[in-house]
C-alpha cells in the first residue's frame, strides 16, 4: 500500500493539483486514514524542493481542517456513538486515559499527542467530548504540525535524497527530544503558575 502511495506521489508532482491534493491527504489522515502522511510529504517535498514550504504548510493547514472535524464529531456525535467510535480508533481503556489527560493537561497533552505516537484521532476526539477550549485546540494542533511537517521540509532542504533515511534512522530519537521539550515546558509552566 505504501509503495502504490510513493508511485501516484511521483505521478502527481507535474500536476497543476500537487497542493490541494496535500491539503486533501493531510486532512484525510488526520480524521480517518491510519497511513502516515509522512509516506507521501518526503518523497513529493524531494521531487518538488521549489515547493517544499508550500507542501509543508498545506499540509498543515489540511491537518488543521481535520482537527476541527473530528473535534466537532468529539463534541456533537461522541455522546451518542461512543463506542462505537472509540473501538474505529484504539480501546476504551486508551480513550479513558486520553480523556483523562485532556481534563488534567489540555494544551501540552494535544502537543504532545500530534509529536509523540499517541493516537492523534482519540486526543481529538477527547478535545471536543471534554468541550476544550477550540482556539487553544488550533494552536495546540497547529505547532504540533508545524514541528511535525517543517521538520520534515527542513530535513528535505538540508540533506535531499538522504532525508528519508535520516528520518527512518533517527525518528523515534526526534520524537523523544521534542516530547521531552515539551513537557519540560509544560512541567516548568504548571509550576511557575502553581507557585505564583
Amino acid at each position: 500500500m505504501i509503495k502504490q502511495l510513493r508511485r501516484k506521489a511521483k505521478g502527481w508532482v507535474g500536476s497543476p493539483h500537487l497542493l490541494p491534493w496535500i491539503t486533501l491527504a493531510s486532512f484525510l489522515e488526520s480524521i480517518i486514514v491510519p497511513i502516515p502522511i509522512e509516506t507521501l510529504l518526503i518523497p513529493l517535498s524531494q521531487l518538488r524542493r521549489d515547493r517544499i514550504w508550500h507542501i509543508a504548510t498545506l499540509a498543515t493547514l489540511g491537518c488543521i481542517l481535520g482537527a476541527l472535524v473530528a473535534y466537532s464529531v468529539g463534541y456533537w456525535i461522541v455522546a451518542q456513538f461512543e463506542t462505537n467510535i472509540i473501538n474505529w480508533f484504539g480501546d476504551p481503556q486508551t480513550y479513558q486515559t486520553i480523556i483523562e489527560r485532556m481534563n488534567e493537561e489540555g494544551f501540552w497533552f494535544i502537543v504532545l499527542a500530534g509529536i509523540a505516537p499517541i493516537p492523534l484521532q482519540l486526543a481529538m476526539l477527547a478535545a471536543g467530548a471534554t468541550a476544550y477550549p477550540v482556539g487553544w485546540f488550533v494552536v495546540a494542533i497547529a505547532i504540533s504540525r508545524i514541528l511535525r511537517y517543517f521538520g520534515i521540509a527542513y530535513l528535505v532542504y538540508a540533506f535531499g535524497d538522504r532525508a528519508e533515511m535520516l528520518l527512518r534512522q533517527y525518528k523515534m530519537k526526534a520524537v523523544l527530544a521534542l516530547s521531552a521539550i515539551i513537557i519540560t515546558i509544560w512541567l516548568t509552566l504548571h509550576f511557575l503558575l502553581t507557585t505564583t
